[in-house]
């Protein structure tokens, strides 16, 4: 069994008494900026308008996604596309045509 240095017993017992006082300015720091700020709990309206910009923002990135798949895909193929909302992630869907059945 391996001697503990000495000293490390002091090193221990100075980190724990260290990790306890920051323990204690961290919670003294908590209560003083909610009795300064005591309104800094509730919610700002302000994250509804960024999360409304964001939707916005990417919406328009959708658009222009859209636009692009649907450009590449009537250039390079004789089928027809639309595009539309997927449940599957498609930015653009292929059109079959309905054809009459034959009598």
């Amino acid at each position: 069994m391996a001697a503990n240095p000495p000293g490390q017993g002091f090193q221990n017992k100075n980190r724990v008494a260290i990790l306890a006082e920051l323990d204690k300015e961290k919670k003294r720091l908590i209560q003083s900026q909610s009795m300064n700020n005591p309104g800094a709990s509730i919610p700002l309206s302000r994250p509804a308008v960024n999360k409304e910009f964001r939707d916005q923002a990417e919406q328009q990135h959708i658009a222009a996604q859209q636009k692009a798949a649907l450009q590449h895909a009537h250039a390079h193929s004789s089928g027809f596309f639309i595009t539309q909302d997927s449940s599957f992630g498609n930015l653009i869907l292929p059109v079959l045509p309905r054809l009459d059945p034959e009598p």
